[in-house]
């Protein structure tokens, strides 16, 4: 179970402003807060498109995730720190060696349908990720494929792993399937199975139509569950209308045709911003612009000397980067696992910009400038024992990255480094550069969308140098015991201790250069309250207190004293 992390390449709430429905404020009565009411339509403009409402095949497209999130739950979900708390778990035990998982489904579970959830569900929904032909991610099918899935009776399930994994809980908040109307479907039959237009789920709203037009599937109409095991949504229906972009999507919130902005991208954020009926909400992605550094380069062995990679993070302006490339829609990544999370250390030193100790640890470290060479002069460069500091560095041919991958290279240029800027095509530089090792210094994002738990291992424990996903070759030991102890002790705080020693080594050695954690933006008109948004794990996290969203409201009133 080493290489199963498997997506790499690619919050603040609003103010309340409008209620919907409030009772006029009467001399000699005072108000008191809103209480919401049932009733009332969300309808959010959604930047993507159609392709099945199947929580098991949902990987590949965010417009699917964002509504299945709705529709269907799962046994365990996660809260604002990426601990996992109930869903249609009622309980669970893990065993001392990490290798037993075993959950209590809640009585009071109902499938849209009235039928009761049971472990035959579990069963159904995890098998899929065993059948041969599951069209997902291979590292997550040879997973599922080691683990054993035991009935213990109509509401306990066991899994069974062939080894010691702490962080499992990751994968079982996938949305469940219902058992009694896909018994003995196959995964590949599934792919065009009619269930996927026509979705029975567990979750807050059950499908109810597609909103159809020139024989066209343009929205997806949802309504609130009312046996839901969590309470009736305030809202009354919530409808989907799908856009191709995020100004298509603006546009259909000014002519009133959306109360909501699935996405609110660079181009169209500061009107966002400054339009009065919208409230705008930013989260930080699970995502994490990084430059991989090849250490076992055997022609650019420099990048092994940890003075020389401290020196090419020490010269970059994050900030600048941020707000130059990313219209400022970025934090500075301070460490390997994403803050305001349970594994996060907040007593990381913050790495400055500091271009003269950056060129301190160059000089210090054997590389000289040419003598009465000039700042931008093309010998502006550093040498020691007949070897140039210059290097290649790739990166997704894209204007985003290629704008990124200018500033990197002005910056180290001050210093004396020079860099060579290679484009390539996104389905390119995976495979042919980080997977095969061909590279010595690669721009990219890592994307742990959907993994709460951080599981660094596979990135940088030294069993994954050869053929796992330590693309940099980082070797050293302490890390690897401490990621190794963080993966098979389940007790959180131990896991924690572990993580903070692993998250300071890692800032000391400087194995790659983190950059920044993208933000997402999402915006709701102002009459929609009770919207927040909590840390993201997957944008469609942005619906995980959609039962508390409310646009009607009674306002209970009470005598004032009497005044003499």
């Amino acid at each position: 179970m080493h290489n199963i992390r498997w997506q790499l390449l690619i919050a603040a709430g609003g103010l309340v402003l409008v209620v919907g429905l409030l009772l006029g404020q009467t001399p000699g009565l005072q108000p008191t807060v809103p209480q919401p009411v049932r009733g009332g339509v969300y309808t959010e403009a959604l930047v993507g498109y159609l392709l099945r409402l199947n929580p098991v095949l949902d990987n590949a497209n965010q417009a699917d995730r964002d509504i299945d999130r709705l529709i269907f739950s799962g046994l365990v979900r996660f809260d604002d720190h990426g601990l996992p708390v109930p869903d249609l778990a009622e309980s669970w035990s893990i065993s001392a060696d990490a290798t037993l998982f075993t959950f209590t489904l809640r009585e009071d579970a109902l499938w849209h349908d009235g039928e009761p959830v049971t472990s035959n569900d579990v069963i159904y929904t995890f098998s899929k990720l065993q059948d041969d032909g599951y069209p997902g991610p291979a590292e997550l099918h040879a997973m599922w494929k080691e683990i054993n899935i035991i009935r213990l009776d109509d509401r306990s399930v066991q899994f069974q792993l062939p080894e010691s994994f702490a962080p499992f809980l990751d994968y079982l908040t996938i949305g469940l399937l219902p058992d009694h109307l896909l018994r003995g479907v196959r995964v590949v039959d599934m792919i065009d199975h009619p269930f996927n237009l026509h979705p029975v789920g567990t979750g807050p709203f059950r499908f109810d139509h597609f909103i159809i037009e020139d024989e066209q599937i343009v929205g997806v109409f949802l309504t609130a569950f009312p046996d839901h095991y969590n309470g009736t949504p305030y809202l009354e229906r919530v409808e989907f209308h799908y856009y191709s972009d995020a100004e298509s999507a603006l546009q259909a919130y000014e002519s009133g045709e959306a109360l909501g902005i699935s996405s609110v991208t660079p181009d169209i954020f500061s009107r966002v911003l400054h339009d009065p009926g919208l409230n705008l909400y930013s989260a930080r992605l699970p995502r994490m612009g990084i430059v991989f550094l090849n250490l076992n380069h055997p022609e650019k062995d420099f990048f092994a000397d940890r003075r020389v990679r401290q020196a090419l993070l020490l010269s970059i302006n994050r900030q600048w980067l941020i707000d130059e490339a990313l219209n400022g829609q970025a934090t500075i990544a301070q460490g390997p696992i994403m803050p305001n999370t349970w594994a996060f250390t907040d007593d990381l030193v913050r790495i400055p910009y500091d271009p003269t100790l950056a060129e301190e640890y160059l000089t210090t470290s054997g590389w000289e400038l040419p003598v009465g060479a000039d700042e931008g002069s093309p010998d502006y460069i550093r040498i020691k024992d007949e070897q140039t500091l210059v290097f290649e560095l790739a990166y997704p041919d894209d204007p985003q990255f290629a704008r990124i991958a200018e500033i990197l290279q002005t910056s180290w240029e001050r210093v004396g480094v020079a860099v060579d800027l290679i484009p390539v095509e996104h389905s390119s530089l995976l495979e042919e550069y980080l997977q095969a090792r061909d590279y010595q210094a690669v721009l990219t994002e890592l994307n742990l969308t959907q993994t709460p738990d951080p599981d660094p291992y596979p990135f940088w424990h030294d069993t994954q140098i050869d053929t796992g996903q330590n693309y940099g070759g980082f070797s050293d030991r302490n890390v690897s015991i401490w990621l190794e102890r963080a993966r098979t002790i389940p007790d959180i705080s131990h896991r924690a201790a572990s993580y903070r020693h692993f998250q300071h080594r890692f800032q000391d050695q400087v194995p790659a250069l983190l950059l920044y954690y993208p933000i997402y933006n999402y915006a709701v008109d102002v009459q929609v309250l009770g919207v927040s948004i909590p840390p993201l794990i997957d944008p469609s996290d942005r619906f995980a207190n959609i039962s508390s969203w409310f646009m009607l409201a009674r306002r209970n009133v009470t005598p004032l004293p009497d005044q003499e």
